[in-house]
């Protein structure tokens, strides 16, 4: 499949005699996606049940004829005024009790079914009109779910539908006691009508009770994407696709990708490093202008697994972003960098946002490719490049990746609820393995936690995960590379409570934990030959073969040939040298890459990264500032 740009257009934001020179100019700059229509309900039905398509007829016609194809948006992340009179308690409540009021963007609660029957409408009505337009050649469903934390919502809405949902999971309150353990500070329950959601509490609310909340949540917006894709697939066989967004944990991604063709996200490297990841002052200044090294890398793999093997980037940051504490410029090179990472990591498309800058609105001050005044801003000529380079180079394809990392939502929900320790993170603890084997060089895949097979790979880790399913406890009993369990994986039942017997409970491998602490951040737990690990420590026992130390004397590493438990989190040189320890037993290839230098190999070429603001060699070819190189592979 060749690889393909495109771009976020508002056709609405701007005269229509323009609307065909911006479609020139989109295809003369190499482009062939345009995505439309996820904010327009307002221009589509002004009033309720009257619906104006003309404007959207002739967008969507003007852009096909040249030569474009169009991703269609349903519009529900931005319902209009109007539906709040209709429905006045369909805004989410905040977890101190506080509306969400309409003036922005996502006003709407995931568990309000009268709301979702307005989606099922809209996407029902769009699917009739435009699901055999041929210019229509993929859909998006909504708008990054969770985008100002919206998962989760404490509306009555929510209240009514969660004591529902417990009543089916449970059956009966005695279980649903037991489940949770209520006899503790007397939290019994006589109905289900008697359970509140988990907020305003005292102190915190009972832990599986948060989790329960949690995984309901998550159902909501499964369901409530799902209604839409319902109703799109009686119309349409053009692939459905949601966009994602970076470090986002609140509900399960594989849940909602099941129902959907595609895995999209946007992609912000600038903008997240500043907002969304840890590093130290001197790390964020040193990659100010390039965002983090591994993270765009990281989401790549996530959502190219939740897309069942296809990924795209939806809205790719081409110059300052609006929303983040600061908002520098990319350095020149970026966006093009950026794009062929992205394609380097199994992306079919790379969709630039957006087309023109808004001169108006909360978005005024986020760059396109062109700038407000509609003079080309320094991202619309690397988008050429890019467009350019791809004819050149084409089909690189993927290739079979040697590592793999398994990563689960509910664990992500489990630690939240009960972290521990003040910097305990599922997607921190998950981000700090993802690293360590990308700074080995390797490809990785990221897997769900039902996988049922892992004879693809030579290295698997699974940090954090709350516990162990039945399929990835099998695939682990029959694997014959080297699996890194932990830490704090297959320590919880799924009420997350302690087991009896102690976890974890690896096949075949004598380890149990018999102790765990928590570290702050000026304490450490030091290794014999060096190394230590930071935030977490669990006191192992057993009669599994050590392979690593701490200094004390106390197992770090323990179990057999091929199933290991890690017992802490190390830092980035200890997990650099336990990763690379683990490559030499393996004989698999790997480097310690310098700082903000990557790889990434594909079925035909290695493709080389530099993060980096200054040149770095490779094999003894420079690579400059900001600068991709790829070399065919032998």
């Amino acid at each position: 499949m060749k690889r393909t740009l495109g771009v976020c257009y508002y056709p609405e934001h701007w005269p229509e005699d323009q609307w065909a020179k911006d479609a020139a100019q989109m295809v003369a700059t190499g482009l062939t996606w345009v995505r439309i229509g996820e904010f327009g309900w307002s221009r589509m039905e002004a009033v309720p049940g009257v619906l104006t398509w003309d404007w959207l007829d002739r967008a969507i016609a003007v852009l096909g004829d040249a030569g474009l194809k169009v991703v269609l948006g349903t519009p529900t992340a931005t319902p209009p005024r109007w539906m709040i009179d209709k429905h006045p308690d369909m805004l989410a409540v905040d977890a101190q009790g506080h509306p969400r009021k309409f003036g922005s963007r996502r006003h709407y609660d995931f568990s309000h079914l009268a709301y979702r029957d307005e989606c099922r409408r809209i996407a029902r009505l769009m699917g009739e009109r435009y699901g055999q337009n041929p210019h229509i050649a993929a859909w998006q469903i909504d708008n990054e779910y969770d985008c100002h934390d919206t998962t989760l919502s404490y509306s009555d809405a929510a209240r009514k539908g969660f004591q529902d949902w417990l009543a089916q999971k449970y059956q009966s309150p005695d279980a649903l006691n037991r489940a949770w353990g209520n006899v503790f500070w007397s939290m019994d329950y006589d109905t289900f009508d008697q359970i509140d959601l988990p907020n305003l509490t005292v102190t915190e609310p009972n832990h599986p009770h948060q989790l329960a909340f949690r995984r309901y949540s998550s159902d909501q917006v499964a369901a409530f994407n799902k209604v839409q894709a319902d109703e799109l697939r009686k119309h349409t066989t053009a692939p459905l696709i949601h966009n994602y967004m970076g470090r986002i944990t609140t509900f399960d991604h594989w849940k909602v990708g099941a129902d959907l063709d595609i895995a999209s996200w946007d992609s912000y490297p600038i903008g997240f490093l500043s907002d969304r990841l840890e590093g130290t002052p001197k790390f964020k200044q040193t990659f100010l202008r390039q965002g983090h090294p591994d993270n765009q890398a990281f989401h790549h793999d996530l959502y190219r697994a939740v897309g069942k093997g296809r990924l795209w980037v939806m809205e790719q940051q081409p110059g300052p972003v609006n929303w983040a504490p600061y908002n520098p410029a990319p350095l020149p090179g970026m966006a093009r960098l950026w794009a062929w990472e992205a394609f380097a990591h199994g992306a079919e498309t790379v969709c630039y946002f957006r087309w023109r800058q808004a001169p108006f609105a909360q978005e005024q001050m986020h760059a396109g490719l062109l700038r407000p005044d509609s003079a080309p801003a320094p991202g619309l000529a690397e988008a050429r490049q890019v467009a350019d380079e791809i004819e050149g180079l084409g089909e690189v394809g993927t290739a079979q990746a040697q590592a793999a990392l398994v990563f689960d939502y509910e664990s992500a929900w489990a630690w939240d609820v009960q972290p521990q320790g003040a910097d305990f993170e599922m997607f921190r603890l998950a981000f700090a393995a993802y690293r360590a084997l990308r700074r080995a060089g390797l490809n990785i895949d990221i897997l769900p936690p039902d996988t049922a097979d892992l004879s693809a790979y030579k290295l698997v880790l699974a940090p954090g995960l709350m516990t162990l399913s039945d399929p990835l406890r099998a695939a682990l009993a029959r694997f014959d590379g080297i699996a890194l369990i932990g830490p704090r994986t297959d320590t919880k039942t799924d009420e997350l409570a302690i087991p009896n017997p102690l976890g974890p409970h690896l096949p075949d491998t004598d380890v149990t934990i018999a102790l765990t602490e928590s570290m702050p951040p000026n304490d450490k737990i030091k290794l014999q030959g060096g190394g230590r690990f930071v935030h977490w420590f669990e006191h192992l026992e057993g009669t599994a073969p050590v392979h690593l130390s701490t200094k004390a004397g106390q197992p770090a590493i323990m179990g057999g040939d091929s199933l290991r438990y890690l017992a802490g989190w190390p830092d980035d040189a200890t997990f650099d040298s336990i990763i690379g320890g683990l490559c030499d037993v393996l004989d698999l290839p790997s480097y310690r890459l310098p700082e903000g230098l990557r790889l990434r190999d594909t079925a035909t070429h290695r493709f080389i990264f530099n993060y980096a603001p200054k040149p770095q060699k490779w094999n003894g070819t420079v690579i400059p500032a900001a600068g991709v190189y790829w070399e065919p592979l032998a």
